[in-house]
């Protein structure tokens, strides 16, 4: 257990001193989700993906969180 804890640990470290120079990555990321389920709604009306608006759901996520943690960092 302390060795999956010192592997998140070192995981979370690495991955706040990656995004604090990239501030707009995750917004960015969010954003281009959005878009990427606007164009599924375009070309696939009746997929999955589209019907549930997956992409549209993980990019609001993904860029709030991106968001916050730009503040945070």
């Amino acid at each position: 257990m302390k060795r999956l804890e010192g592997f998140f640990s070192k995981l979370l470290d690495k991955l706040s001193e990656y995004l604090a120079s990239r501030k707009g990555l995750l917004p960015l990321l969010g954003t281009a989700m959005i878009i990427v389920n606007f164009v599924f709604e375009i070309l696939l009306p009746e997929a999955y993906v589209t019907r549930v608006d997956l992409f549209l759901h993980l990019g609001l996520i993904i860029t709030i969180f991106g968001l916050v943690l730009s503040k945070a960092l």
